[in-house]
């Protein structure tokens, strides 16, 4: 799905705008993310960080579950806004693919750069759930 560019820049907005929100005392490295589902609603979410680090909790994957706690089960595209635009990490990947196989993924840092790619090309050969239906 193409997005435009009215609906690229309301995406990073609101992730940017969600990464204030975001609990990190330990990193110090504040994550923001707004997914937007098949239908076009959008759910945001931010990392949430714990002195048990394990128990951490990305802004895509918070946005994923936030989403998915509403009924959502199928995204278009995602942004994520750092403070250096990372992508998201191998973890973040996984869960993104398993929705959204073939999701835009927008990258962007808090000087306004940004990078678009699709699910394919930052996860290849992805483990998804037809996998498991060949193994049965």
């Amino acid at each position: 799905m193409t997005l435009s560019q009215i609906e690229v820049d309301q995406l990073i907005a609101l992730a940017a705008e969600v990464r204030l929100a975001a609990y990190v005392p330990y990193s110090h490295f504040p994550v923001g993310a707004a997914l937007r589902t098949v239908d076009g609603k959008i759910y945001t979410g931010c990392n949430v960080e714990n002195a048990s680090y394990g128990l951490t909790i990305c802004a895509e994957r918070n946005a994923v579950a936030h989403a998915v706690a509403e009924g959502a089960r199928q995204f278009t595209a995602i942004a994520v806004v750092t403070e250096n635009g990372v992508t998201p990490c191998g973890m973040c990947r996984q869960v993104l693919a398993e929705f959204g196989p073939t999701m835009t993924v927008i990258v962007a840092d808090t000087a306004g750069n940004r990078r678009v790619y699709n699910m394919a090309d930052l996860l290849p050969a992805a483990f998804t759930p037809a996998q498991l239906e060949e193994g049965r």
